[in-house]
């Protein structure tokens, strides 16, 4: 017999109001239906009333773990209109907040599988260890999120060589964790029993329904904007692309953790470019916001951000669009969950990483 099981509005699996209506046979799931819209806060049409420079600071606020995502895909749609090339340096300092950012939000992402899976003490050591990332970021920008470090034409604030120690030293403490906890998920006979062979996701599922970031590479769909559209200084450093064929829960585990290397490698290596690039400006003056329309597209920890901005003139935009990852993502999870058992489902609508505060904007 088939029953319906409500997950959401209001649920403990989810920080968010979204709902899942589950249909399953005994404890196999055989269908499910999302309803998504619950949280709508009218961010775009308020971007409408509110300056540009103002709603770098709103978009900022459409999430808090990617309050770097958001006002770096605004300012670049806004600076492509305005026909603004920013500085070098502004551009590497744009990259190492993002991937600062990255990194903090996968180890948010590792701590809070721990606890659904139900090991506490996981939890508590990796969300100890993301202080350190959120440290550096507190020293650097005054903030541990909404970093207020973007403006039109470049940076509020530049990194200095009393800043390099410190995160050099982060860098080193978070590599080192990291691999302890790679370690740990792949030896822990619970944790590999909860992610071996469940919410799989197939590469043909992934193109068909236009995942992006970790979701999409855990499947062997290598989307990624830093590679497929360069954009701040990602085409002058080294860094891969982390691409994996399971399509399981441990697939998008193993993606996101492996990718915390390649963030700390970048970092490293802008700053070891900042420390060769003559210190000067870190913006340049933009007087006026010509008619036009352009979008700006980012690489955020969940995956592409979108944003449209078109432009009427005057120093208020006519039009601002926002798509965040998690819209494209959570297309895919009703076929993710497509036969597994129902204490599968927290744990892999928890594996696409899902912001609805964003997704309903």
């Amino acid at each position: 017999m088939e029953v319906v099981v409500q997950i959401g509005p209001q649920h403990l699996a989810l920080a968010e109001p979204e709902r899942f209506k589950v249909h399953i046979e005994g404890e196999k799931v055989v269908g499910v239906d999302v309803a998504v819209g619950y949280n709508h806060r009218g961010i775009e049409k308020l971007a409408e009333r509110k300056t540009f420079e103002q709603d770098i600071l709103l978009v900022e606020r459409v999430c808090g773990i990617c309050s770097m995502s958001h006002p770096v895909a605004f300012v670049q749609a806004v600076e492509d209109i305005a026909h603004v090339d920013i500085p070098e340096r502004a551009e590497y300092l744009r990259m190492i907040i993002a991937e600062l950012e990255r990194i903090h939000s996968h180890l948010l992402w590792a701590g809070i599988a721990a606890e659904v899976i139900g090991i506490e003490t996981l939890f508590m050591y990796i969300w100890k260890d993301r202080e350190y990332v959120l440290d550096q970021l507190e020293i650097i920008t005054g903030n541990r999120n909404h970093y207020a470090w973007n403006t039109v034409g470049g940076c509020r604030k530049d990194i200095t060589e009393k800043h390099f120690p410190g995160l050099l030293t982060a860098m080193e403490v978070v590599e080192r964790r990291t691999e302890y906890y790679i370690d740990s998920i792949l030896r822990n006979r619970t944790i590999r029993a909860r992610l071996i062979g469940t919410g799989i996701l197939t590469r043909e599922n992934a193109v068909r329904f236009c995942t992006v970031g970790p979701t999409a590479r855990a499947s062997g769909y290598a989307v990624d904007v830093r590679k497929d559209d360069p954009h701040l200084a990602y085409d002058r450093v080294d860094f891969q692309e982390i691409v994996l064929d399971e399509g399981d829960n441990l697939a998008r585990a193993k993606v996101r953790l492996l990718e915390i290397f390649e963030s700390v490698k970048i970092i490293r290596q802008a700053i070891h470019a900042l420390k060769d690039l003559p210190e000067g400006d870190i913006a340049v003056p933009v007087s006026e916001i010509p008619v036009g329309e352009s979008v700006g597209r980012y690489e955020a920890p969940r995956g592409e951000v979108f944003h449209y901005v078109k432009s009427n003139g005057t120093f208020y935009p006519e039009r601002v669009k926002i798509r965040a990852p998690t819209y494209a993502n959570i297309q895919a999870v009703p076929s993710m969950l497509m036969g597994d058992t129902l204490g599968d489902v927290p744990l892999t609508i928890a594996s696409i990483d899902p912001c609805f505060c964003c997704t309903d904007r």
